[in-house]
């Protein structure tokens, strides 16, 4: 990850950033300008974002040849996914799995036309319910149930996702989970880690949704790129975040003082499991 530092970078973020090693940041200095910040603004249940300094985009462009991943994982508008996909395509010998997350206040239906043209490009689409739901002109109470969710994955799994139509839809869905269609599953619900019987364990859901498509990524390079078990990484991810205010601790390979492997076995059995009963309910 690019961590681009201003003049004003502060040692004790510094710090923060150094306890999970170095392999995993790329830093550049930028003496000529603040570092790049911005608020959540929390209204209710609404959420909003702003930036308080002036931002510095980061391009495909940026990553030196030694930098580029297997995964791109970009979260803005359709229209500048389409911008970001087409400067990936101009870059000799990376042909990397690209995760797009639209952005929030993009999620809005005069946006859907621009989101279809980008699709066949992207290789994972993943909004969050209500987002998707939005999009669509889908309408909910409070937050959209598991049948909503579906609805919307199959809408948007028509519109046709990735190359040659082998793309993935995944809706991060809060405490309902993630629920994943492609060309290999025709609807699956991945287990959130934490339900609604955790509620006093959440303690913040900031950056949530960013935790689990990182984790989606790692997944996917230790299943060969099969998103429904790389979705079970996701949402472990996801549960660490979510403990605290800012960043889970990591110590040892340890999360939160927590083996973030056990948390994978729990949330695979859940969810073969719970697979299993829908199964049993269609037969009945």
């Amino acid at each position: 990850m690019i961590v681009d530092r201003g003049h004003d970078f502060k040692p004790y973020v510094q710090a923060t950033l150094n306890m999970y090693g170095k392999d995993m940041w790329v830093f550049r200095d930028h003496k000529d300008r603040e570092t790049t910040r911005a608020l959540n603004l929390y209204r209710g249940d609404h959420r909003g974002f702003e930036y308080i300094t002036p931002r510095l985009r980061i391009t495909p462009k940026d990553y030196a040849l030694h930098q580029r991943g297997r995964y791109l994982h970009f979260i803005c508008s359709p229209k500048r996914a389409k911008e970001i996909m087409t400067e990936v395509k101009e870059i000799p010998d990376w042909d990397p799995v690209t995760i797009f997350e639209p952005i929030p206040d993009r999620c809005v239906p005069n946006e859907l036309p621009a989101l279809r043209d980008i699709l066949p490009a992207i290789n994972i689409l993943s909004p969050n319910a209500g987002e998707a739901c939005n999009l669509l002109s889908i309408a909910y109470q409070d937050e959209p149930d598991k049948a909503t969710v579906e609805q919307a994955a199959d809408i948007l799994y028509g519109f046709g996702v990735g190359p040659r139509g082998e793309g993935s839809i995944v809706i991060r869905s809060g405490a309902l989970g993630a629920y994943i269609k492609n060309s290999q599953s025709t609807g699956q619900w991945i287990d959130a880690y934490y339900t609604v019987a955790d509620t006093g364990k959440v303690i913040d859901v900031t950056g949530a949704g960013n935790a689990f498509l990182g984790g989606l990524a790692a997944g996917l390079s230790k299943h060969n790129d099969d998103v429904l078990p790389a979705a079970v990484y996701g949402t472990v991810a996801a549960s660490f975040v979510i403990e605290q205010h800012g960043l889970p601790s990591f110590v040892n390979g340890h999360w939160n003082d927590d083996d973030p492997e056990k948390r994978v076995q729990e949330v695979q059995a859940r969810s073969r499991n719970g697979s299993r009963n829908v199964e049993e309910g269609r037969r009945d």
